[in-house]
């Protein structure tokens, strides 16, 4: 038996059918899975933010989370790197530091 979605997420997701599709949609659908502790669902959302919008620095570091979350170490590790070069193209140099900052921890979590 599935589990019960959220009833934002149901509003979201009914949003996505109706085809009102955008990278900001898939990154609220996205970070609303991760407060759910559904990582796997998230990480199909945010790759298509990311797909839509390259340049998307907070699309890039919830993809990075989420991945770390499902346990895709290496596919996390380059999405932050992404996000990481993104974020500092654009200037947005705190998006950037915060990815920085959950690499580093990533990679701690790998070596352990």
């Amino acid at each position: 038996m599935r589990a019960r979605i959220h009833p934002m997420l149901e509003q979201l997701e009914k949003m996505l059918a109706a085809g009102r599709d955008s990278a900001m949609l898939r990154l609220t659908l996205g970070n609303g899975y991760l407060k759910e502790g559904r990582p796997e669902e998230a990480v199909r959302h945010l790759r298509e933010a990311v797909r839509q919008q390259p340049d998307y620095s907070a699309a890039w570091k919830a993809l990075g989370r989420a991945l770390g979350e499902v346990g895709e170490v290496e596919e996390a590790l380059c999405a932050y790197d992404d996000g990481i070069r993104i974020a500092r193209e654009k200037g947005d140099l705190q998006a950037a530091k915060e990815m920085e900052v959950f690499r580093r921890r990533l990679e701690k979590r790998r070596s352990e």
